[in-house]
């Protein structure tokens, strides 16, 4: 008698009636739920890999397209997309280098669903010689890619396979500078109308920076008493305009001393600020403790930082208040979902950045709907506004200031033809495979 392996078994014992949910014991065939379980029992593999980047004179309500995309095909037809940004090009070649040169094993042929696997042993490689920048970025767009497999093939949303719905919606706030507005309007004209704008539409957070142009001047080595006062009032107006109605974040884009970073935090305190975000570079921890020590405005920080080795290094140094990432820098959804598991067991919160691709959008939805400690993520108008839907069809749209995650499986995206039709979205294969 042939040994009976786990497949023989799904297809011909009783459990495949009953387990499986066949109606009918005596049916030969398996019920879909059955067929379903075998199908995902049988080997997946990866048979193509492809970059998708943008043309580089294509604009969208006056702005450059700066991410890009990974598509990994399997044997199966599934197709899972990543995205990271803003080096294509650099962030291609590693791509081919992983694919080419690498000597933990190629991407093309394994089985996309092993996910833990395929990051440890491609970031096995990329730390060997340094890691971070480019060769971290792609393996971000992978992750992400792998996530959006598998939720395709199990047929459920990707927040259902990182523990389900932590949060029935999330909350937003809104990221405004000069390049990124609503109606071409200007924080230094329009303050009062902005901040109505985003409250009539449930949005009670923005981001803002009004340090920017000190800094660009001094240096980010000193900030005079005239300074620390011009730089309050876009807040004041906030506050004269809706009171506390509007939270008020401020980023200073990494660019200011410790001294420095002490005397702007002491100028806010009376303004009840939501938090302050990147005011130093993020590679002193030491600093940021004597910041968050020093002030009572939550310090929060850092899209900046990639992987938990450096999240764990900022919560051991009490360096921070309200946790942030990118989770197309960080290293893609299973690194974001295990920084802020971190992050919860001391409880702090979690803020992720969202200003890139439309990828970075619907697979952040995904993953905070399942964090129990989601604070508020990022959004910004002009992007699900105006960019995504040039290349999505079914964008999420914050709601009376909130977001809910895509019910389709995987990420639950679906793309617009037009833009590969057009040439906006060039296609390039990294790697191909003969197996089918």
């Amino acid at each position: 008698m042939n040994p009976m392996n786990r497949r023989s078994f799904l297809r011909g014992s009783a459990l495949s009636s009953v387990a499986l949910g066949v109606s009918t014991p005596c049916s030969p065939l398996p019920s879909p739920l059955g067929a379903t379980a075998i199908q995902n029992a049988e080997p997946m593999k990866i048979t193509k890999i492809e970059a998708v980047r943008f043309r580089r004179d294509l604009k969208i309500d006056g702005e450059e397209v700066p991410w890009m995309w990974v598509r990994l095909h399997t044997n199966t037809g599934i197709v899972g997309v990543g995205e990271t940004y803003p080096f294509t090009e650099g962030q291609i070649g590693i791509l081919k280098d992983l694919e080419q040169r690498s000597w933990m094993g190629k991407i093309l042929g394994r089985d996309p669903r092993d996910i833990e696997s395929t990051w440890h042993e491609v970031f096995q490689q990329i730390a060997f010689n340094g890691w971070g920048g480019s060769d971290m970025r792609i393996l971000t767009a992978i992750n992400i890619a792998q996530w959006d497999i598998l939720g395709q093939a199990l047929g459920v949303p990707v927040y259902r396979l990182l523990g389900g719905k932590a949060q029935q919606k999330l909350r937003v706030y809104n990221t405004y500078t000069d390049y990124w507005t609503i109606n071409n309007m200007k924080m230094e004209t329009d303050t009062e109308r902005i901040v109505r704008f985003l409250l009539d539409r449930g949005i009670k957070a923005i981001k803002i920076y009004p340090y920017e142009q000190i800094a660009a001047r001094t240096g980010g080595t000193y900030i005079s008493p005239a300074d620390l006062e011009s730089a309050l009032d876009w807040i004041k107006r906030i506050r004269d305009t809706v009171g506390d109605e509007m939270e008020i974040a401020l980023d200073l884009s990494s660019e200011w001393n410790l001294p420095c970073a002490l005397r702007i935090a002491r100028s806010l305190e009376p303004y009840k600020i939501m938090w302050l975000e990147d005011v130093m570079l993020q590679d002193n921890m030491e600093s940021y403790a004597v910041l968050a020590r020093e002030t009572s405005i939550p310090i929060c920080i850092s899209e900046r930082l990639a992987t938990r080795y450096q999240f764990r290094e900022m919560l051991e140094a009490k360096a921070v208040d309200i946790v942030m990432y990118d989770l197309t820098w960080c290293g893609g959804i299973s690194e974001a979902k295990k920084i802020s598991d971190m992050a919860d067991t001391y409880y702090i919160p979690t803020a992720p950045h969202t200003c890139g691709g439309p990828i970075l959008w619907f697979s952040t939805i995904h993953t905070a709907t399942a964090l129990t400690n989601f604070f508020i993520m990022e959004s910004c108008y002009h992007f699900y506004n105006y960019q995504y839907p040039y290349f999505i069809k079914n964008v999420p749209v914050p709601k009376d200031g909130f977001v809910t995650a895509p019910e389709k499986p995987g990420l639950g995206i679906e793309f617009r033809p037009e833009p590969f039709e057009r040439g906006d979205a060039i296609v390039e294969t990294i790697a191909q495979s003969s197996d089918k």
